[in-house]
């Protein structure tokens, strides 16, 4: 039965795939200019690109993205867990989330690059900064969403606030954890090519935009595929930590 959800979720991406060349080959054929080059072309300028070129933008820009993904979530899930867990401390951290969780963090890189320079800090912080609210409120979200009856089930039993945490809070928040994961996942890595434009000769985000510059239309779609292509395996390894800590969850 899994291999068989397995083989279908494997066609159907296929089939998704083959369908984005169609329409876009279609397009090309259509504008029939420069700009949006045939697929061929673009899978041939893939194909051209160094290995040593290739890995050096790609370890770049996945450092970046790792780097500020974990710190936010380390900070976005403490905080997200200690309001949703203390009434005392959503009172004192509510407002300060929503009085700053509007405002434009993107507005903010001419700042961070001021107190922080051009190089790799700017860019990583740039990333926590945009995370770091969506996670606390969808964490503080889930955990305020778990029925009291959980906790006293184990109450009654005498268990330490640290066994509520292990066997109710974290168990019961992990779905919106990996849910978050996911949208923080895509939110990083549009904050990382905008970021990487300033200040950087590595990252996928610079690559594009050189090629762009001189005029290498497939070159710049060739690193488009590249920083798409890595986004997916990011999340396919999501999806693998999902079926190996929510296995009693099934699609």
């Amino acid at each position: 039965m899994v291999k068989t959800t397995r083989y279908h979720y494997i066609l159907r991406i296929l089939l998704v795939f083959l369908g984005i060349n169609a329409v876009w080959y279609a397009a090309a054929l259509l504008i029939d200019m420069p700009i949006l080059p045939r697929p061929s072309a673009v899978y041939e300028s893939l194909l051209r690109l160094g290995y040593a070129e290739m890995w050096l933008n790609v370890g770049y820009s996945l450092y970046r993205v790792f780097a500020g993904m974990l710190l936010a979530l380390a900070l976005g899930l403490l905080i997200g867990l200690l309001m949703g867990r203390s009434a005392f401390w959503n009172r004192l951290l509510d407002p300060v989330v929503y009085l700053t969780y509007p405002v434009p963090k993107i507005a903010l890189l001419p700042v961070v690059m001021l107190f922080f320079g051009l190089g790799e800090v700017s860019k990583i912080l740039m990333i926590v900064l945009i995370l770091i609210f969506q996670i606390i409120i969808s964490v503080r979200d889930g955990v305020k969403a778990i029925p009291g009856t959980a906790y006293e089930v184990l109450s009654s039993i005498g268990a330490t606030a640290l066994h509520k945490f292990w066997h109710v809070t974290l168990p019961g928040a992990l779905a919106v954890i990996l849910s978050t994961i996911r949208i923080s996942l895509g939110t990083a890595i549009s904050v990382l090519f905008f970021t990487e434009i300033y200040g950087t000769e590595h990252g996928m985000g610079f690559f594009i935009m050189d090629a762009w510059q001189r005029l290498d239309y497939p070159g710049m779609y060739a690193g488009i595929l590249l920083f798409s292509l890595v986004g997916f395996i990011l999340f396919l390894l999501v999806d693998a930590l999902d079926g190996i800590f929510m296995k009693w969850r099934r699609y």
